[in-house]
């Protein structure tokens, strides 16, 4: 009787992940929000749904939604190029309550 070798923890670790991970656009763009927005903006906004095309971020403050607002189109674009499949069109940003 053979015995298979145990697969490499990481390999396991992923394999979950993937099972885990809410299917749609929303959930990619979520993973590589960071990646795609950069630090600073990651830090003060984070996508909260996805629909029709429109990206909602929730922002820290109606500060920084402004300036993430004025740059919508360009970050939009990293996030077509980053996640094809997501189909972001628009960005929206509300600024956190309270």
């Amino acid at each position: 009787m053979s015995r298979r070798a145990p697969r490499p923890f990481s390999i396991a670790i992923e394999d979950l992940r993937g099972r885990l991970e809410p299917a749609g656009g929303l959930a990619g763009v979520q993973s590589t929000w960071r990646a795609a927005a950069g630090e600073a903006i990651a830090a003060a906004a984070q996508p909260v749904s996805l629909r029709g095309g429109v990206l909602t971020l929730e922002c820290e403050s109606s500060v920084w939604a402004q300036e993430i607002q004025m740059m919508g189109d360009e970050l939009a674009e990293r996030l077509r190029q980053a996640v094809p499949d997501a189909g972001v069109q628009k960005i929206r940003c509300v600024a956190r309550a309270g």
